[in-house]
């Protein structure tokens, strides 16, 4: 019956450690950058093995979106919406692009059970998300946060989206797109 009760008042504590040990620590963590400032320019491999940088995206707008982890439950969703929605980014002149630090290989087994069909990034060295500020630590593990950012055709960032919610993040993104383009 000690026993029980001792470890009935250490499961709270075990829970709560665990919990922190989740979280984000973002002490030396880098900071995105600014809105009104030209996006750091990168080159990662595709899911389809080909270097992608972001000037070839010159002359489009360029949903620049960072996320966790493939295959896991709030990124699906966030992908899955955005492969929803597809056609409205083609058709406001919009490219999607995803960045994680997962490997090429995992980007292809996402993309084809879930049939994303838009560029998949890899940044297993974690250069970009660290360029964009976009860095978040689980435990041991170093992962992309789930921050976007919006870059017009000329290259410059226009709006960001920090620590966004999955679910309706697509559609805030076309909105927001929809806005700056009137502009």
């Amino acid at each position: 019956m000690k026993l029980r009760r001792t470890l009935l008042t250490l499961a709270p504590a075990a829970a709560l450690m665990l919990a922190g040990a989740l979280t984000v620590t973002a002490d030396d963590a880098p900071t995105p950058p600014a809105v009104k400032t030209m996006a750091p320019d990168f080159t990662l491999k595709s899911q389809e093995g080909k270097t992608v940088s972001l000037k070839d995206f010159r002359g489009k707008w360029v949903v620049l979106y960072f996320y966790p982890k493939d295959m896991t439950p709030g990124c699906t969703i966030e992908a899955h919406n955005f492969q929803r929605d597809q056609d409205m980014y083609t058709a406001k002149n919009a490219a999607i692009v995803g960045v994680s630090v997962d490997p090429v290989d995992s980007h292809v087994e996402f993309c084809t059970k879930e049939n994303i069909t838009f560029k998949l990034l890899s940044d297993v060295e974690k250069q970009v998300v660290t360029k964009y500020g976009s860095v978040q630590k689980f435990g041991q593990n170093t992962v992309a946060a789930r921050n976007t950012f919006l870059i017009d055709p000329q290259g410059m960032i226009q709006k960001e989206f920090i620590k966004v919610d999955p679910t309706p993040h697509s559609t805030e993104v076309l909105a927001a797109l929809g806005e700056l383009q009137k502009k």
